[in-house]
């Protein structure tokens, strides 16, 4: 089926549309990203105090992993319904989630107060997060793609994904401040809670803005189409969405996943891991490990929609594999850098990992969306980004930190993002491009066999 391809809203309206998706993004990833920062400074003296430094810190990630196995339940529940009602509703609600569990972790008792129940309270709000995430980013994504001019899609679907950097920019100042005014035990004792609860004020904001912009115009249209099939037919009630996706686009949701491995495993091993690592093996001060990740962050932000616009000039599989390759062959140098110990040398090696990876991350909404079709988009691109979390992003921090605890060395942490950096490559050159996709026309083809995953080509904008 050929449907014609939906007029771009007017820029005004558009921006509007990119703002409420990236503010939206912007303070689920700052919740996300302040539990992993809290979680390597502080969170295994205050939840697990009775266990080994290093051992506290594994534990403390080992909840900051429990975050992200509950994405995949976020992106299957999110995505069934958001594929059946609509992306604005679902972004709603997994804004109020993600809010929610920040502010309640905010208020938390500690061990010291409640002994075992604390981490165990801990875990909880950890999966309420994970959760609401897992069903976060496909819509926030799909959201700006199906509105957005397909000639720019790649730019203005980047601009969502500058929610992450964002996001950790603003967790990791609002630390780094902390850190620099409070002492050591006023932090812990008190000062941590400050940016859990500021969560609160920040989700106001993200509703105010995201309530004001409508829903998807092609999301839209395939709803009216697919209602107007079944009454003039009288055909039965539609599959769900989860089981047309495995039907008609497994082998897009395997991309997705592979495609995923070294962009999240590089990510958490740099802004994450690196936390433990140079103030542990490097002997650098927290504070200085805590004010790297944050201008790294702020160049993450200015070249995500760079890489987005040169994705609408040579395609989305170019660029996504210069930084799955430069990742790879970044990493020994990176922690060559660190253990130099030096701030110049740290913020190089920080700096240079968020541009190579964000050569992944900015053409990746636009790359994921291109691949499904409307009614099933948002569980496909959802179902192949979060299920590949719970791979990559979710053990980084942990396996990095096993590794340097069983090792005392940085190698095979290197090498074990060099691995993973190989799965990508493989994934993404298996993949076609995408950028002349009509996302209006992207249709399953309805005779295809069992087991097979085909799709109409779409026509080229």
């Amino acid at each position: 089926m050929a449907s014609g391809t939906t007029a771009p809203p007017p820029p005004a309206n558009l921006k509007r549309i990119v703002a409420a998706s990236l503010i939206g993004t912007t303070i689920e990833w700052y919740d996300f990203f302040l539990y992993g920062s809290a979680a390597a400074l502080v969170f295994n003296k205050l939840f697990f105090p009775d266990s080994d430094p290093l051992v506290g810190t594994l534990l403390s990630f080992l909840t900051y992993a429990v975050g992200f196995a509950a994405r995949p339940l976020g992106a299957l529940v999110f995505g069934h319904y958001g594929d059946r009602l609509g992306r604005k509703k679902l972004l709603v609600l997994s804004l109020l989630l993600m809010g929610g569990a920040t502010f309640a972790i905010g208020l938390l008792p500690t061990h010291a107060t409640v002994g075992s129940a604390a981490p165990v309270l801990l875990t909880v709000l950890r999966l309420v997060q994970g959760f609401a995430l897992g069903g976060e980013w496909g819509g926030a994504v799909l959201l700006v793609s199906e509105h957005g001019d397909a000639r720019r899609r790649g730019f203005w679907a980047s601009w969502p994904q500058t929610g992450a950097p964002a996001g950790q920019l603003l967790a990791t100042g609002v630390l780094s401040l902390l850190t620099a005014v409070l002492s050591d035990a006023a932090f812990v004792s008190w000062g941590w809670r400050i940016p859990f609860l500021l969560s609160g004020v920040l989700v106001i904001v993200g509703l105010w803005i995201r309530l004001s912009v409508d829903e998807s115009p092609v999301f839209q249209q395939a709803l009216a189409e697919a209602e107007a099939r079944r009454a003039a037919h009288k055909a039965d009630a539609e599959r769900p969405p989860l089981v047309s996706v495995l039907r008609h686009h497994w082998r897009d949701i395997l991309v997705a996943m592979g495609a995923r491995m070294a962009e999240n495993i590089s990510y958490y091993v740099i802004t994450a891991f690196i936390l433990v690592y140079a103030t542990t093996s490097a002997g650098v001060s927290k504070q200085t490990a805590l004010n790297a990740v944050l201008i790294a962050s702020a160049v993450h932000f200015a070249v995500i929609p760079a890489w987005g616009a040169l994705s609408d000039r040579i395609g989305r599989r170019p660029v996504y594999l210069l930084g799955a390759v430069g990742v790879g062959l970044w990493m020994f140098p990176f922690f060559s850098l660190i253990d130099t110990g030096g701030f110049g040398n740290l913020l190089l090696a920080v700096t240079v990992g968020l541009v190579l990876h964000g050569a992944m991350y900015a053409p990746q909404a636009a790359f994921f969306s291109e691949m499904f079709a409307t009614r099933m988009r948002y569980s496909g691109a959802s179902i192949g980004a979060q299920f590949a979390s719970v791979a990559a992003g979710a053990p980084a921090p942990l396996i990095a930190t096993a590794l340097l605890s069983d090792y005392g060395s940085s190698t095979p942490i290197a090498l074990y993002v060099i691995a993973a950096a190989l799965v990508t490559v493989i994934a993404v050159g298996a993949a076609k491009e995408t950028r002349h996709r009509d996302l209006a026309d992207i249709e399953p083809i309805a005779d295809a066999e069992p087991g097979t995953s085909r799709t109409a080509d779409a026509r080229t904008v």
